[in-house]
């Protein structure tokens, strides 16, 4: 799909200096960009590149004045790499404009859709399912019983909604992720085996989540394990039965968070974070990488290392573990100084 200069200044409330007519249909760094691409400046860094690039097309300040000839055309506005970002998101819109229910796919005589649908092919949608408008559920989806998905929700290929499940409206879910899989329950028996305990709660996605490629929510034993909304969720992270995320969070790839943890709104929690279950994390805290949670964690606490401590305690703590081989070969001079004086 092509777009002209114009049309793309007219999305951004922009200006167009040079072609309005000159058309691009890829987007390209500026660096890489040529015939036919779009680029955006907005870093000082690569000012140098707007006088070398090929790209059709930059997107630029209001403030910017090109001190050399240039050979794109440029849209200007307020702020380029909102702008740009922007932009991202509209081609993503229209990318993903399909509509239409495509064969073979099966939908249950029960089940009810709204307007604009899309449904890949080889796409399963069980008894009472209820689908809003505008929803896009590509290829190679399952979608259980009783499941009620909201307007504007994208489902990618290959992910599985199991029965009872709630998504609210404008989520996306990436492929192979899986919403509602039973949660790890298990009792021991006198023969020390262990015997299943039935998972029957669901699991609640709120507005505006964001579920990564990979990514297992598992629905509660009893109950529901809820995200709330403006939840983001990398790829590859593990979410145990009873857990609840406050909004806003965010969470990098696998990390594990253990059964009935609650973590709280605006937290941010770095990649291969590893929580246990029955805690409760506060609101605002961030969590570095690798870290391990042990305990309930305060409001706006900053933590690294496992076992987890203060961010600045762990530093400093650092500091010393790199020294300890020296620090040891001190004390043993130490205590041989004294050995030898008594």
């Amino acid at each position: 799909m092509k777009f002209t200069a114009q049309q793309i200044a007219s999305i951004l409330e922009g200006d167009v200096v040079g072609n309005p007519d000159i058309e691009v249909s890829k987007l390209a760094k500026i660096e890489e960009g040529h015939e036919g691409t779009l680029t955006f400046l907005a870093n000082p860094k690569y000012t140098s590149h707007i006088y070398s690039t090929k790209a059709s097309i930059t997107i630029v300040n209001k403030s910017f004045e090109p001190e050399n000839l240039l050979e794109t055309t440029l849209i200007k506005v307020d702020d380029a790499y909102k702008s740009f970002s922007k932009l991202l998101e509209y081609y993503n819109q229209v990318k993903l404009n399909k509509t239409g229910i495509e064969n073979p796919s099966f939908i249950s005589d029960s089940a009810s859709y709204g307007d604009n649908i899309y449904l890949g092919a080889f796409s399963y949608i069980g008894d009472n399912v209820s689908i809003g408008d505008n929803a896009k559920i590509f290829p190679n989806t399952y979608v259980g019983d009783n499941v009620k998905i909201g307007d504007n929700v994208v489902i990618f290929a290959g992910a599985k909604v199991y029965s009872d499940c709630i998504i609210g409206k404008d989520c996306v879910i990436n492929s192979g992720a899986i919403i509602g899989a039973d949660g790890f329950g298990f009792a021991p028996n006198d023969d020390g085996e262990y015997n299943k305990v039935p998972q029957i709660g669901n699991v609640i996605l709120e507005d505006n989540v964001d579920v990564g490629a990979g990514t297992t929510i598992d629905r509660a034993t009893l109950g529901s394990t809820i995200i709330r909304r403006g939840v983001k969720l990398d790829n590859q992270i593990q979410i145990a039965h009873n857990v609840e995320i406050g909004k806003n969070t965010v969470i990098a790839a696998q990390t594990g968070v253990a059964g009935s943890t609650k973590i709280g709104e605006n937290c941010v929690i770095g990649g291969q974070v590893g929580i246990v279950g029955h805690i409760i994390i506060g609101n605002n805290v961030k969590i570095q990488a690798q870290s391990g949670i042990g305990r309930n964690i305060k409001d706006n606490e900053v933590l690294q290392g496992s076992p987890a401590l203060g961010y600045g305690d762990y530093n400093k703590s650092y500091v010393h573990f790199k020294n300890l081989p020296k620090i040891v070969r001190n004390i043993s001079e130490i205590e041989k100084k004294l050995d030898g004086n008594n």
